[in-house]
């Protein structure tokens, strides 16, 4: 056992799950200019048109504001998908509305999009892109931007919302992500049937132009919906996929019930995502052929959870739940262990 996992399971589960990831993520940020001297571990990949500094990236989630994303590439993430940004700021959830399971490896949260808006992102965004373009040549993470629907946007205005978000932000993106899979909206995974999906992911599309689009789907949709979008993904000409978001379901957990009740509502992340955002991955590959590019993502703890999303046919990976449970050494662990 690391030392950090020590840590975590007997000092950091005592603290509130929101305060103490925003400590972590000031801690990171400070450490910043000394983790940006060390070599990014892994090989490139080639994929969306990109080259990627490596296979492991950072899912959407942890920064959602853009506030970090040097810092987080510095500890080995080839990639940062930053969101989900909406088209307006919002508070998100009432909190509580981050919760551990520590007998699951996992997190559940409802944090409902909480972010400072499109407008304030972008800007941002061009800050850190002037820093940049002063800064030395080396090898820089690539950067996804991952946006959603705002809260108070009506499910028959999602386009226009969608829309406003693409035009500020696809200018600062390695490549763009249409999320319709949150639990944590009302009506958002309405937005995941393809007769709704379709018009949303044209109109970003013609505002993207040459930055690769993706849509990020729940490992709740049954085989047949989930093959539903890999057809539509085809039909359009979309750039990939990402699966699996959070999920619902409270299936086979440890945590006794009565916890699991009293958290209440929420998406589900971690390890008991495992199994099926794994189907999910083959049904997509299976489907789609080998040139849409697929990011594995869900329940992916162990360097073996990173061979099977591989094989698989996955082309990237993503983390976020075991980033949190295993520490800022993790990622470089996993590297090592693909290669």
């Amino acid at each position: 056992m690391t030392a950090y996992r020590l840590l975590f399971d007997h000092v950091l589960t005592r603290t509130d799950p929101e305060r103490a990831h925003h400590g972590a993520f000031r801690a990171i940020r400070a450490a910043g200019p000394a983790l940006r001297m060390r070599r990014t571990p892994g090989a490139p990949v080639d994929a969306l048109g990109l080259r990627f500094p490596n296979v492991l990236g950072l899912a959407a989630g942890f920064d959602k504001n853009a506030v970090g994303i040097d810092a987080l590439a510095a500890l080995g993430f080839g990639h940062v998908e930053i969101g989900t940004v909406t088209g307006e700021a919002q508070p998100g959830n009432p909190r509580p509305r981050l919760f551990r399971l520590p007998e699951d490896r996992a997190v559940v949260n409802r944090m409902g999009f909480n972010n400072d808006g499109a407008e304030v992102v972008a800007r941002r965004l061009a800050d850190r892109a002037r820093g940049l373009d002063r800064l030395d040549h080396r090898p820089r993470p690539l950067l996804g931007v991952n946006i959603g629907k705002s809260k108070v946007v009506p499910e028959d205005e999602a386009v226009r919302d969608y829309e406003k978000s693409a035009r500020l932000l696809a200018p600062y993106a390695d490549y763009l992500v249409v999320n319709v899979s949150s639990p944590n909206t009302p009506g958002l995974r309405n937005l995941q049937a393809v007769e709704k999906l379709e018009p949303i992911l044209t109109s970003v599309q013609a505002i993207a132009g040459d930055t690769p689009l993706l849509v990020k789907i729940a490992p709740d949709l049954s085989d047949g919906d989930v093959l539903a979008v890999a057809d539509l993904a085809l039909a359009i000409g979309l750039d990939g996929i990402i699966a699996t978001n959070t999920t619902i379901s409270r299936a086979g957990l440890r945590t006794p019930s009565a916890r699991v009740e009293e958290i209440g509502a929420g998406g589900l992340s971690g390890r008991p995502l495992t199994g099926r955002s794994l189907e999910v991955l083959r049904l997509l590959r299976d489907r789609v052929g080998p040139d849409l590019t697929l990011i594995g993502v869900g329940g992916i703890t162990t360097v073996q959870d990173a061979r099977d999303r591989l094989a698989a046919g996955a082309d990237l990976l993503q983390a976020y739940s075991a980033f949190i449970y295993e520490g800022p050494l993790w990622p470089r662990r996993i590297l090592r262990g693909v290669r």
